[in-house]
């Protein structure tokens, strides 16, 4: 089952292919799952073994994977050589991967490797360098494929948007559900039920919630409490489709809003406001941070703002939906049209115990860019 037409997978292909030509690159050796999904529909978790899609600058393609993956590469990706290294107590797959690029004719050859990926660990890349120095001549490709991502396609844009619509709904089960007495696990249920049943899929990370202290925490983390008559939750969710993300952010006020909140909330208001003026064509994601920056600290907020607000978002696969690059300082990567960016406005103040995020996800265009949700700018009180 594949989620793109045949002419946008060899769009793709021809992309990558013109980038390993220009870098004299005879062939790469593709561990990321989302860079074997955007090039082939290679849909699968079983990346956490080891597996690796070799691709030549012709376009010759082979995945070394284990027989668990065999018919999930057949079934879901254009893979037509799918080789098996066998599980054992000796088993050592980069032998395999060696005979593998043995018989694509590549001893000598220029080989990029991707490197900085879940799928390849560091004990794994120690491996596979001891065992390929002398067969090839190696190189770091772990950008071959994520620069090519940046800017999406109109097929890419429509699972997207479904993305956003089903981020949207989540968004109104948990504000249906959250009220004093309710439990966290509830709105979690609620919301990712919401998702599911808009035809949607896990998303690359859990879900972030936390109320009362917890609110103050950007990461998820076990453990369940329930809501208090005046109380604080921060919830950070995406919407996913084909893998595809929209992510969002909010803190819910249940009760009475604290004067502390309503000020902060008009901080993170403008803050994210600021962003979008910027978050044109011309400027850079530099440029985003620093009007996320100079709002915050201009307002006496910099101690409780982070160092980043936000980053690229597409396809992405477990450990976290975050695609990168993100907005921090410096960050000369230009905003094109066409990009899916999330932009978060965090500010967690210790020394009052008040959080108030805001946070929604865009499509960039020539101009200014557009929000993906549906929903508006607005503190949310329960």
């Amino acid at each position: 089952m594949l989620h793109f037409s045949e002419e946008e997978f060899a769009a793709r292909r021809e992309k990558l292919t013109a980038n390993m030509r220009e870098n004299k690159c005879d062939a790469v050796l593709l561990f990321a799952q989302e860079s074997m999904f955007w090039l082939t529909g290679y849909d699968t978790f079983g990346f956490c073994f080891f597996q690796c899609l070799v691709v030549k600058a012709n376009g010759e393609m082979a995945l070394l994977t284990r027989s668990a993956d065999l018919r999930q590469a057949r079934h879901t990706s254009n893979i037509e050589n799918i080789v098996i290294w066998i599980d054992g107590v000796h088993a050592n797959p980069v032998n395999d991967l060696r005979d593998l690029l043995s018989e694509m004719d590549l001893l000598g050859a220029h080989i990029g490797v991707e490197y900085g990926a879940s799928g390849l660990n560091a004990a794994q890349g120690k491996m596979l360098d001891e065992k390929l120095s002398t067969f090839a001549n190696l190189q770091d490709a772990t950008d071959a494929i994520h620069g090519l991502r940046l800017v999406k396609s109109a097929e890419e844009i429509k699972y997207i948007q479904k993305a956003a619509k089903s981020a949207d709904l989540a968004l109104d089960a948990a504000m249906a559900t959250a009220k004093a007495g309710v439990d966290e696990g509830k709105i979690l249920a609620a919301m990712q039920g919401a998702i599911f049943e808009a035809g949607g899929d896990y998303a690359g990370n859990e879900f972030i919630i936390g109320s009362g202290d917890d609110a103050l925490l950007c990461r998820y983390k076990s453990g369940r409490r329930k809501l208090s008559r005046n109380d604080q939750l921060t919830l950070e969710w995406a919407g996913a489709h084909a893998h595809y993300h929209a992510a969002m952010m909010r803190t819910l006020i249940i009760g009475k809003p604290r004067p502390e909140h309503e000020m902060l909330f008009d901080a993170t208001r403008q803050a994210l406001l600021a962003c979008e003026e910027v978050m044109v064509p011309g400027n850079t994601f530099g440029d985003v941070f620093n009007a996320h920056a100079r709002t915050f600290d201009g307002l006496g907020l910099s101690r409780h703002r982070l160092n980043a607000c936000g980053y690229s978002l597409g396809a992405k696969f477990a450990p976290c939906w975050m695609d990168g690059p993100m907005f921090f300082a410096g960050n000369e990567q230009a905003i094109l049209p066409d990009m899916s960016l999330f932009a978060h406005m965090i500010i967690m103040d210790s020394d009052s115990g008040s959080a108030m995020c805001l946070g929604q996800s865009y499509l960039t265009t020539e101009g200014k860019p557009k929000s993906l949700s549906a929903k508006p700018l607005e503190m949310i009180t329960l």
